[in-house]
């Protein structure tokens, strides 16, 4: 009999074993065997993969098992029995099938991979949003019509929500949890034979990879701890750092130089085992490493920061390594709040590299299957395709159909912040900033960019709700940051170099600009940060990117983000005896680079005081239904946003054109009589963005007089600061 082994990473294979027929699936010949992969590290495909439902389609990756080489068949034991199961018996699946399990887990295979089908085959969820699930019939199996979908399109990977799972078997999704190794492969075999059963035509890339998400199991990044390790989760955080993309090796191939005998070699738990003696001329540590016959896969590290609402009060944040394989890499980018849903791993740390003995402390990591981006409360992105598909034909209707409306500028403007009181037309400003212009790209000419972003100055009294104003639009936009004039420095905002902790080499970290990109830095306490710190917003907040060299890297960063920046006066409180530039104080280059630039004063009128302190009372008695009612819902707000910054690009008409040239010209008079410049080319860019946001706010493809005219309004409550030439 052979020894039980203590763990499974010391499991050994005899290699008489050639019992396939204990792993076939009940509807199938004995023929397929049980590859024992992991869910982690997406190998290069291999076609010497047996038992794959179609031969002329590539075999499945190998997914590799740190614990088990991929080489090696999954060992089962009889539960039932006192002794481990014997490997030179020859038993039926009739017999035992429903005895034997993975050792060390309680997983059969032919059983488990029976419940999967079956729960794809039945699973329907009538109480589902349709948001969730677009295009497809609630009252019907969702996953079989998802593998009608994969059908058509082509992408071999079906995301399985494990929440769905739990309300279909308990008892599998506590396996998949517990033992996500054994379990997703085994999923993997199920879903092929299933869907090469229905459609025995089809062609894919490789066979299907099932990649569970949403684990019930969600850990707070502080909670995970030993009791985690080699069990799915799912966490969430925001991405900070991402690696480039670093091969690893999953199969290497040695040649004799000798007789030129080849062989290869499975990559076990990191390591490459180099044959020692050549198997045809017995000749001693003549194998050589041949590099480009070889496999390797792609990798990724990527770093997850602790989200601001899971950090205890007074504490840091934490991070965690994640570690993405193939076609997860590249899947998020620095500044993305994401779900990830991995297997926790722990690995030891060696003493010295030459040495095999390791420390007693270990390294951890997540394995990633799954990346889910959540934004569900704030707006969709501009790049991200997927948003791209998430517009059905009625909600395009009902999104047209609002637009239309004669009063759409004052009721979404109105829908922002309306726990703050008035200040209507600063609203108007961000609202156009969340729009945004229409970026133009005429580099191929000679004649350079031209930003899109809006940037805006809030400045004024305290207690003006400046802060609120900011901390609303961070949590609306995605890739949104927030940051203190005081507590931020120049590399903070921008990228600064530090040593990888991994690879011991120098990298680029990036800010909170290079985050925000393609989204809204805002910025509080402006008028607190030193000059040396906001000299460096000149180049972003006109050229859009940020140049970096230093310590041997030099490379330019996008910093495609929109500025909603607040300060205080100099003094504290607004002096009406002051002009406008001394109670700001703001160097004159920095204020020609903001689109629009809002007082907020603290008037001393009963009347006005009156109505904001029955509003603020309001809001303490007032339930959240009352409130809702009065306001656009968040959703059609989030969506008419998401919809006109995605697919409405409007261009100047002739009409508007020769009403921008009028009012920029107009602007120039102001000051020209007293020997002093009162606008710029940029405030005549500026109007052109602002009048672009408002087309688009109609949804009109054409920028209109009634834009240009809602632009110079817009700008006309603090007028232009007046700078000496």
């Amino acid at each position: 009999l052979q020894p039980l082994p203590t763990s499974p990473a010391a499991d050994v294979r005899s290699p008489n074993v050639q019992d396939s027929s204990l792993f076939s699936s009940p509807a199938r010949s004995p023929a397929s065997e049980f590859d024992v992969s992991s869910p982690l590290t997406y190998g290069t495909p291999s076609s010497r993969v047996e038992g794959t439902p179609r031969s002329g389609v590539r075999g499945t990756p190998i997914r590799q098992r740190p614990d088990l080489g991929s080489a090696r068949k999954a060992r089962q034991v009889d539960l039932q029995a006192e002794q481990p199961v014997v490997d030179e018996i020859v038993t039926s699946e009739q017999s035992l099938g429903q005895k034997l399990v993975i050792w060390g887990t309680d997983v059969n295979v032919a059983a488990c991979k029976e419940k999967f089908q079956r729960f794809l085959q039945r699973f329907a969820d009538p109480t589902a949003k349709e948001e969730e699930h677009s295009g497809m019939d609630l009252s019907e199996p969702l996953y079989m019509q998802r593998l009608e979908e994969m059908n058509l399109v082509g992408e071999p990977f079906l995301n399985v929500n494990a929440s769905h799972l739990k309300a279909f078997d308990t008892e599998l999704y506590r396996q998949l949890i517990c033992y996500p190794q054994e379990v997703i492969p085994t999923f993997d075999m199920a879903v092929n034979e299933l869907f090469f059963d229905r459609f025995p035509d089809s062609i894919l890339e490789h066979q299907i990879q099932v990649r569970p998400y949403n684990a019930l199991k969600t850990k707070n990044m502080r909670s995970l701890n030993p009791e985690d390790i080699d069990q799915l989760i799912t966490i969430s955080g925001m991405v900070i750092r991402s690696s480039q993309l670093i091969p690893e090796m999953q199969e290497a191939f040695f040649r004799c130089q000798v007789c030129a005998f080849c062989t290869r070699v499975e990559i076990d738990r990191g390591r490459i085992a180099e044959p020692s003696v050549c198997k045809n001329c017995n000749t001693t540590h003549s194998m050589a490493l041949i590099h480009n016959r070889s496999m390797f896969s792609d990798k990724q590290m990527v770093k997850l920061q602790e989200s601001p609402d899971d950090m205890p009060a007074g504490q840091t944040p934490h991070t965690v390594v994640l570690f993405a394989h193939n076609d997860l890499v590249d899947k998020v980018q620095p500044g993305d709040r994401v779900n990830v849903t991995g297997i926790y791993r722990a690995v030891p740390i060696r003493v010295n590299p030459r040495v095999s003995n390791v420390k007693s402390v270990y390294k951890t990591h997540i394995d990633v299957i799954h990346f889910l981006k959540t934004d569900e409360k704030r707006l969709h992105r501009i790049d991200d395709e997927k948003d791209q598909k998430l517009f059905t034909e009625e909600r395009v209707e009902v999104l047209k159909d609002l637009s239309k409306k004669p009063d759409i500028y004052e009721r979404l403007s109105s829908a922002l912040a309306p726990s703050i009181y008035e200040h209507e037309d600063i609203k108007k400003g961000i609202l156009l900033q969340l729009f945004g212009g229409t970026r133009k790209d005429f580099s191929h000419t000679g004649r350079g960019n031209f930003r899109a972003e809006v940037n805006i100055l809030l400045c004024g009294d305290p207690g003006t709700s400046k802060s609120q104003l900011l901390q609303y639009v961070h949590n609306l936009v995605p890739r949104g940051q927030y940051t203190s004039g005081k507590g931020s420095s120049a590399v903070g905002l921008t990228a600064y170099v530090t040593k990888d902790p991994e690879t011991r080499q120098l990298v680029l970290q990036t800010g909170a600009l290079v985050l925000s990109d393609n989204g809204i830095c805002c910025i509080d306490e402006f008028d607190k940060m030193n000059e040396s710190t906001r000299s460096v917003l000149h180049e972003v907040m006109e050229q859009q990117t940020w140049g970096a060299g230093e310590a041997g890297i030099i490379c330019q960063l996008n910093a495609r983000t929109s500025i909603l920046a607040a300060a205080n006066p100099v003094e504290s409180q607004w002096n009406p005896k002051k002009t406008t530039i001394e109670n700001i104080q703001l160097p004159h280059t920095l204020l020609s680079r903001f689109d629009l630039i809002f007082l907020m004063l603290d008037p001393q009128d009963e009347a006005y005081d009156r109505r904001l302190a029955h509003h603020l009372v309001s809001l303490y008695y007032q339930s959240e239904e009352q409130v809702e009612e009065e306001y656009m819902d968040m959703a059609v707000l989030k969506d008419y946003l998401a919809y006109a910054r995605i697919y409405v690009h409007p261009r100047l008409s002739e009409e508007a054109s020769q009403s921008l040239i009028e009012a920029y010209v107009d602007m120039r008079k102001i000051g020209s009589g007293r020997g002093m410049v009162s606008a710029y080319p940029r405030q005549l860019e500026s109007l052109i963005r602002l009048a672009e946001a408002h087309a688009k706010v109609r949804f009109s493809e054409k920028v209109e007089n009634i834009d240009v005219e809602e632009a110079k309004l817009t700008n006309q409550p603090t007028p232009r600061v007046s700078l000496k030439s």
